[in-house]
């Protein structure tokens, strides 16, 4: 259901899947969620399918596994097939386009949240050290040293399984 109501793409749905598997089923906690984002964004491709893989194969195995990445990727796959002439024709449209323009704050916002609520996870479940050298040194390489945020979130994961586990 995420993803039919997830305009915006994958990011865009990750607030509703968390909210779906964490708050409404919980088959997760936060800090399990935040580290299957952070795993689903370490590889490359879409982050919705791997999200919905991982949860599916989490509560039904194999079986779940596919079951939830067919029902990430079908709706999405059907509407483009059905109804791209209509937003072939229209997508210059200006109502189009400012919808567009709103969404993106929205979701933003959206991310904004599940950052905080990550951050406040990290916060109550670490030592703040572990906290502060892991933010410092991810703000670095990326803002600064221009670290592709893979390499960053595959370090924090090196790190978390040396000095957390």
């Amino acid at each position: 259901m995420a993803n039919i109501l997830g305009y915006g793409g994958g990011p865009a749905i990750i607030p509703l899947v968390h909210q779906e598997t964490v708050n409404v089923h919980g088959w997760l906690t936060d800090a399990e969620f935040a580290e299957i984002l952070a795993l689903g964004n370490a590889i490359p491709g879409p982050i919705a399918p791997k999200i919905s893989a991982f949860i599916g194969f989490q509560q039904g195995g194999i079986l779940g596994a596919s079951i939830a990445l067919f029902a990430t990727i079908a709706p999405s796959l059907i509407l483009m097939v059905f109804l791209m002439g209509v937003l072939k024709r229209y997508k210059d449209s200006p109502q189009v386009q400012r919808l567009s323009k709103y969404i993106r704050p929205t979701i933003a916002v959206l991310m904004g949240i599940i950052t905080v609520q990550s951050f406040t996870t990290g916060y109550n479940t670490m030592e703040i050290w572990h906290l502060i050298i892991l933010g410092g040194v991810s703000l670095l390489c990326i803002g600064k040293f221009k670290v592709h945020p893979a390499f960053v979130v595959l370090g924090a994961l090196v790190y978390g399984g040396v000095f957390l586990s």
